[in-house]
């Protein structure tokens, strides 16, 4: 690589070569240093990526022999979200999919009382209220609502929003971008799901609620991210700690 590499960016590419059958499942993963060698990076960087891949259940460690993939890694889906996953569609899906937003709303205006109560705002706080369709290359794959606040986010403008929100904050606000809490629901179709995501009425639609964190611990997106049935779902990885009573 031309750079030192990120972690997240590292282990997206080892997450892409596990998936398609680069590194075998039930093999070794490269040593350590060598993965260093090859993104050209520290091997405290690698092993903030192999814990990322560990955490999404795709690897582990034996002590002595080294990091095994899973034998069953190879049949999680691309389109799976990991309960835990948070950084954004466009992250998520950008060595898969080109990810384009179809912007339906982009407005400032004041926060309800759930909003003030989540966002930790006043009720004199503007909030961004974004509504986009995502788009993985031309199928659509979600709608996200999205409310913000905008002292936080700034001008937040549409060529923004066509692309990363998350990218916007990390790299031109220097944020960094902490928990979040996750509710996860079934529903019947309503009818923008109908019109932008070709739903039948008959079919479901997974419902995701959300509450983003920075690192600091302040909360910077509330949002309602609707999914089609059939364009992924969404999965816990138990790491055997697990105990019964």
């Amino acid at each position: 690589m031309d750079k030192m590499a990120k972690y997240k960016d590292i282990a997206t590419i080892i997450r892409n070569r596990i998936l398609e059958g680069v590194y075998p499942t039930g093999g070794l993963l490269p040593e350590q240093i060598k993965l260093a060698q090859e993104f050209q990076t520290s091997r405290m960087t690698i092993q903030k990526a192999l814990e990322i891949l560990n955490f999404e259940g795709l690897i582990y460690s034996t002590q002595g022999k080294g990091t095994f993939i899973k034998s069953n890694a190879a049949s999680l889906s691309r389109l799976d979200t990991s309960i835990n996953q948070y950084v954004g569609t466009t992250e998520l899906f950008k060595d898969q999919a080109v990810v384009k937003s179809q912007i339906l709303k982009n407005e400032l205006r004041l926060p309800n009382a759930d909003e003030q109560d989540k966002l930790q705002l006043t009720k004199t706080d503007a909030v961004y209220d974004i509504i986009r369709v995502r788009y993985l290359d031309t199928a659509p794959y979600c709608i996200e609502h999205s409310v913000m606040p905008a002292k936080i986010l700034g001008d937040l403008t549409d060529n923004i929003l066509k692309e990363s929100i998350y990218a916007y904050l990390e790299n031109q606000l220097n944020f960094k971008i902490g928990a979040a809490y996750r509710k996860i629901s079934a529903d019947q179709p309503n009818q923008m799901d109908q019109e932008y995501l070709k739903c039948a009425i008959t079919e479901p639609v997974l419902q995701v609620e959300q509450t983003v964190f920075l690192q600091t611990g302040e909360p910077f997106e509330y949002s309602t991210t609707r999914h089609r049935f059939d364009k992924g779902s969404i999965t816990t990885i138990n790491m055997g700690n697990a105990r019964a009573n």
